[in-house]
């Protein structure tokens, strides 16, 4: 059974509205024809566009940390070797 919808389903546009490279709104992380045709889809569409869009916000995240960390470990300096082997040093 299908639960009764009382109140319409905000759109989830932050009005940044870019395209990233592969064509998702960099704001609201919706492709363009759910942008465009938010309007005319149904309550459980709209729902579901909602969770994809959470979705790919995360992977997008997850991503960009990803890469910052290997920035971060490529910028580190070399560890020190301060190992002494002859003992007389």
């Amino acid at each position: 059974m299908e639960q009764l919808e009382f109140f319409d389903l905000l759109s989830p546009c932050i009005g940044v509205c870019q395209a990233n490279n592969k064509g998702y709104c960099k704001g609201c992380f919706r492709h363009r024809d759910e942008r465009f045709n938010w309007l005319t889809m149904s309550p459980r569409q709209q729902r579901d566009v909602i969770r994809l869009c959470q979705d790919r916000k995360r992977r997008i995240l997850a991503t960009a940390r990803k890469k910052q960390k290997e920035l971060q470990l490529d910028t580190q300096p070399e560890p020190q070797n301060t190992l002494k082997l002859d003992p007389k040093e």
